[in-house]
């Protein structure tokens, strides 16, 4: 039963891991204090830190760092050791 509910975690944290959208923050620190909740204290733990992890949030990750971004048409770029990077 454990190596179930252990197996269903980790999907869904993988799941949640890679639906990028607007709430990127939200099911990052969902998936981060759901594996940890997992390592610390089992599945309860696991439901547990999702929850706190979803609340307060994963890391702001950034894309760009410090750079100029410029639009060609409806395309927006950032020019890195003299090369466009589309995001």
């Amino acid at each position: 039963m454990k190596k179930i509910i252990m197996i269903s975690a980790a999907i869904a944290a993988l799941a949640a891991a890679t639906a990028a959208n607007a709430d990127d923050r939200v099911l990052t620190g969902a998936a981060i204090g759901a594996g940890t909740g997992a390592v610390v204290a089992g599945p309860p733990g696991a439901v547990v830190g999702g929850v706190i992890g979803a609340v307060v949030g994963g890391p702001e990750i950034h894309y760009y760092h410090h750079h100029r971004s410029y639009t060609d048409g409806g395309r927006h770029y950032y020019n890195e050791n003299g090369q466009r990077h589309y995001y």
